[in-house]
């Protein structure tokens, strides 16, 4: 009876939710389907990004510590939500009713992001059904081929799955037109039927590099796509493998936007959370558990940037300067005032986190915020090396590209005549750590058959890694 009771309060909360976010503030989300779920459904879906999705001990490793890590009281994910049409909502079923009423407002300041957000208009909004459909061919291979060699190669392509291209649906684009009436896009798959000519993979068997004159004509460098890279061009894996490395593909793919847009999805989702829950005929109580909640939500967090608080603040501050422009800002952009809330939409429609750092981290956020850089000098004591606003900015900024990672790409795809790939680190200051470099050379060489050498900066001396198949050089 008394869950009965807050499942009933909780669907007239999200009706009532749903009318102050659409018609009181103009967000416009997909339809939501909510779902409270244990903590272990919560942590599984929580790990493995999108439910249904294929088998590997990184997810399972993934759920672990985040299970411990409630277990123990010491974190908590309150929600998840899956960016698809209709969106999903996982709700846990130990929040309190207060809770849930604050996540569905998240959630859907979520889904309008998702829906909206250009960096977003090519996202495959069935991409929950497609990741289930991968999941069963997997299967099938782990059946056909044995467990452990599959496993063993998607530690192989994971170790490389954030090398591709955010801007691949160019590349898909001039891959149609270049393509023949008729022509076979990859070997036939068992579930091509239900997919649309557009959702199938981008392979096209008859480009396999099987003598010269279609590998030196297919191999076009340089190239950032890392994995598309080596599934369309190496000379030693099976259908089944590009298979794999496709569908791999696919789905980083549908996370390249998350990445592109972690604070300014965060901020704008917490900044339309709190707004609706003001505008709800909440009890005292239930106001101080919602104000407490949403305080540790856009908090900052020592040593380290909260997306959240972050975000939320930037869109406060965008909403404040075009709703009051000063003097400088009115004659010299012809601000009229009274725009903020337009202009708030307008930001999350064109913006990326790069793009939204780089044009609205002010100097007076940066001072109110208390941002600065510091770095571990000469092994021994953390200092604050910077405090001048543009450079903390453009540090900031710095981190986000290429969501973090080192940026590589292919130079040459037959390095010496000899199939070789030869790969650049595009060094950015940041010098690579030896040890992980190795290691993912070393995957690298598993999929490319032939010796990888790596051209990378090291305490400020141009190197070359290499690897043959038995041992790692450096000159």
């Amino acid at each position: 009876m008394h869950i009965d009771k807050e499942v009933k309060e909780l669907e007239l909360a999200i009706d009532q939710i749903w009318d102050i976010a659409t018609n009181k503030f103009g967000l416009d989300p997909f339809p939501v389907n909510f779902e409270i779920v244990p903590s272990s459904v919560m942590y599984e879906v929580g790990s493995y990004a999108l439910p249904g999705r294929y088998s590997h001990w990184i997810f399972g490793k993934a759920y672990h510590r985040m299970k411990m890590m409630y277990d123990f009281g010491l974190s908590k994910i309150y929600e998840v939500v899956i960016n698809s049409n209709p969106s999903y909502g996982f709700l846990l079923e130990t929040n309190s009713p207060i809770q849930n009423k604050l996540v569905i407002a998240h959630v859907l300041g979520h889904v309008d992001f998702f829906k909206n957000n250009a960096y977003f208009s090519r996202t495959n909004r069935r991409m929950v059904d497609e990741a289930a459909l991968h999941s069963r061919r997997m299967s099938e291979y782990e059946f056909t081929y044995g467990r452990k060699v599959v496993e063993e190669f998607l530690d192989a392509v994971l170790s490389i799955e954030e090398h591709v291209d955010p801007n691949f649906f160019i590349k898909r684009q001039e891959l149609e037109k270049s393509k023949k009436p008729g022509e076979n896009r990859r070997s036939k798959g068992r579930y091509d039927d239900l997919f649309s000519q557009d959702e199938l993979g981008f392979i096209d068997a008859d480009s396999r590099p099987d003598n010269e004159e279609r590998r030196k004509k297919g191999q076009q460098v340089p190239e950032k796509d890392l994995v598309f890279f080596l599934m369309k061009n190496s000379t030693i894996l099976e259908d089944w493998q590009r298979d794999v490395m496709s569908m791999l593909h696919q789905e980083m793919e549908y996370f390249i936007p998350q990445m592109q847009t972690k604070i300014m999805n965060e901020g704008w989702a917490s900044i339309w959370h709190s707004r609706i829950m003001r505008e709800m005929d909440l009890p005292t109580n239930d106001h101080l558990e919602f104000a407490e909640l949403h305080a540790s939500v856009v908090s900052p967090h020592k040593g380290q940037l909260n997306p959240y608080y972050l975000g939320y603040k930037i869109f406060e501050d965008i909403e404040r300067r075009w709703d009051n422009p000063s003097s400088e800002d009115a004659e010299k952009f012809g601000r009229l005032g009274g725009e903020g809330r337009e202009k708030m939409f307008e930001v999350r429609e064109l913006d990326n986190d790069i793009s939204f750092l780089r044009n609205y981290l002010t100097e007076q956020l940066c001072e109110e915020l208390d941002l600065f850089v510091y770095e571990l000098l000469d092994d021994e004591e953390w200092t604050v090396t910077e405090k001048k606003w543009e450079r903390v900015r453009n540090q900031v900024v710095a981190n986000m590209t290429n969501f973090g990672f080192p940026y590589i790409e292919v130079a040459d795809g037959d390095y010496d005549d000899n199939r070789e790939l030869y790969l650049k680190h595009k060094h950015e200051g940041v010098d690579l750590d030896v040890k992980y470099a190795r290691k993912t050379v070393e995957y690298v060489h598993k999929l490319w058959g032939r010796q990888v050498h790596l051209e990378t900066v090291l305490d400020g001396e141009p190197i070359v890694m290499h690897y043959d198949g038995k041992e790692h050089t450096e000159d």
